[in-house]
């Protein structure tokens, strides 16, 4: 094979320079979009603060009036066949008085990276009003609350086909909803699955808010009744 002249090895060496540029600056890009990902939500909480997750992503918690809300971006590679997607799990973690912890999940896998829906050791029956594909699970079905106060919420909740789990435990209470996929064309023909370049906005987060706080609200009234 003949040797590079001096011009075509100097061209080379030009285009692997700028090359290397253009993955530096793409990848600083990239990284300020991530830490930038909750910047919109900051506006819904009365004070919080903000730390990166090794993907790049912040998790971020604050305050909005009396309660403190954790808020996590989990980015979601490897499901098989699937999309790449990017999942919000939004938190309440404040104890409750509860003896038991359900789990509902929307057409689970068995690969969701946020969740221990499959260790939960019983399969509980799918309230009726519940959207097909709603599967429930619980460490201790005897002590669950109530199937009525859970279905009013989850129903609504789970009309939303983005949302995929519904947390209830004595730790405190989760949504787990789909906040953004890989745009299909891109990822099949180039494999590109960049995702979380626009910050999320405040109007996706403050209904889960709202619903976590009524749901909270909600189950330690009818703790109190029953006590």
């Amino acid at each position: 094979m003949p040797a590079l002249t001096p011009t075509l090895a100097a061209l080379a060496a030009l285009l692997a320079i700028f090359l290397a540029w253009r993955l530096f600056c793409a990848t600083g890009v990239r990284a300020r979009a991530r830490a930038g990902y909750f910047d919109e939500v900051r506006q819904l909480f009365d004070g919080g603060e903000s730390r990166l997750q090794p993907g790049g992503f912040p998790r971020m918690t604050g305050r909005r009036g009396e309660r403190s809300f954790d808020l996590q971006v989990v980015p979601d590679s490897l499901t098989f066949r699937k999309l790449p997607a990017l999942w919000v799990m939004v938190s309440l973690p404040e104890p409750l008085p509860l003896a038991a912890t359900l789990d509902l999940m929307a057409r689970p896998s068995g690969q969701e990276p946020f969740t221990h829906f499959t260790r939960l050791p019983q399969i509980l029956p799918r309230p009726v009003s519940l959207p097909d594909g709603i599967a429930v699970r619980s460490d201790n079905a005897a002590a669950v609350p109530d199937e009525a106060l859970i279905a009013r919420h989850a129903a609504s909740l789970f009309a939303d086909p983005r949302v995929k789990e519904l947390l209830i435990s004595p730790k405190g209470l989760r949504i787990v909803f789909l906040a953004e996929e890989a745009d299909r064309s891109r990822y099949l023909i180039f494999r590109d699955a960049e995702m979380g370049q626009e910050p999320l906005a405040a109007a996706r987060i403050a209904p889960y808010l709202d619903r976590l706080e009524a749901l909270r609200a909600d189950l330690l009234d009818q703790l109190k009744e029953a006590a």
